[in-house]
């Protein structure tokens, strides 16, 4: 056996050339094969693009972090949601949820409500300024991820979302 090859195959994958599937070496120039099975580092990569567009076009302008846009668009779409639904939705532990919103109440961007019918529970509610930040970023999000996904057509897009969804509800089962 050659030692070379013997390496490759100690190592699980072939020598290129050889018909190994590698994947596109990077900026950096490493051999990425080794990881091509792994959906969670391909989601990883596709996150750190995503991470960066979110933080050029929203994070950075308005001050936000991924999850508080998050939970301003839920708090929006979902009137009345309630911590314990956020933390659910987001896998986002209660005392994490309950310093995030402490943090968006101090801000002015959301505030909580006793809910009329449990007097025990609190609602969350956009404020006047929350609400008008939804709409600003809301018309940003729309195209912030266009040059990410500008080499997929609109039937591919509508595909990777739906695959990662069902990859989502997989690993909540």
């Amino acid at each position: 056996m050659n030692t070379e090859t013997g390496a490759y195959e100690a190592a699980g994958r072939a020598p290129a050339g050889e018909g190994s599937q590698r994947l596109q070496a990077s900026a950096h120039g490493l051999d990425q094969s080794c990881m091509g099975h792994l959906i969670g580092y391909h989601v990883t990569q596709a996150n750190v693009a995503s991470r960066k567009a979110f933080s050029r076009h929203i994070g950075e302008p308005w001050k936000l972090s991924p999850v508080e846009f998050t939970i301003l668009m839920l708090v929006a779409h979902n009137r009345d949601a309630t911590q314990k639904q956020l933390s659910q939705a987001l896998a986002v532990s209660a005392p994490n949820v309950t310093a995030l919103v402490d943090r968006m109440n101090e801000r002015d961007l959301l505030k909580r409500v006793r809910n009329e019918n449990d007097r025990r529970s609190q609602q969350l509610r956009l404020t006047r300024k929350g609400a008008a930040l939804v709409r600003e970023v809301r018309e940003v999000s729309l195209t912030m991820e266009h040059d990410l996904l500008r080499h997929l057509s609109d039937a591919e897009r509508a595909m990777l979302i739906e695959l990662l969804q069902k990859v989502a509800r997989g690993g909540r089962s």
